[in-house]
């Protein structure tokens, strides 16, 4: 199955190293990222588990919720979480859902027969209030994900959706947002008063939040 955006994210129950998971209400009016990564006791998965642990503030600024999965049993993301602890000094602090058989995973489309017929690819999905796929990423086995990167997105993706702005190619928190050309002049200068206009089409102003 693939998952587009704007598509409703599949609602799960499932298992997890924090309890029972209903997904949908779970994230409730929160925020979501649901990734997978490819197996317990791996090196880049344990790096990836313990610096997503790490950014517990940065989510929880941002009101989202982080959920991580493989198709490993319960009892190995238990066992799974001491080395996470050891290696970079965080301790799990989030979901791990235990998908041993891959209902999950095939809902969401994380194995890809072609790179590997039995594990989950580095999938990330990012997940609005409304319960709505906003975002799509997918990383080879051998690649760990730049979470900072996720979080710019995440930034991105909650300006854009609460105001009528997008944001330019290497956008950072802070830095000037385009305005929609959907906007006329005179909407957007009730909107975003004294902004630069540098072509018809292109118009900038400050960071909304």
């Amino acid at each position: 199955m693939s998952i587009r955006l704007g598509d409703t994210a599949p609602d799960f129950t499932a298992e997890s190293t924090a309890g029972t998971i209903s997904f949908h209400d779970y994230l409730g009016d929160s925020w979501g990222v649901l990734f997978s990564h490819p197996a317990d006791f791996t090196p880049v998965c344990t790096t990836e588990l313990g610096t997503v642990a790490a950014l517990k503030d940065e989510w929880e600024k941002r009101n989202v919720k982080v959920v991580g999965l493989s198709v490993d049993s319960l009892e190995d993301h238990n066992a799974w979480a001491g080395d996470i602890k050891d290696v970079t000094g965080c301790a799990l602090n989030f979901p791990l859902l235990a998908d041993p058989d891959r209902a999950v995973a095939n809902a969401y489309g994380m194995i890809h027969p072609n790179a590997d017929a039995t594990f989950t690819v580095r999938s990330v999905f990012v997940i609005g209030p409304d319960k709505k796929v906003k975002l799509t990423l997918t990383y080879p086995a051998a690649t760990g994900r730049n979470f900072d990167e996720l979080l710019r997105v995440i930034d991105s993706l909650q300006r854009t959706s609460q105001h009528k702005v997008a944001t330019p190619a290497n956008w950072n928190p802070g830095d000037d947002v385009i305005i929609v050309p959907s906007l006329s002049d005179e909407e957007a200068g009730k909107l975003f008063p004294g902004f630069e206009k540098i072509k018809p089409y292109l118009r900038k102003t400050s960071d909304p939040a």
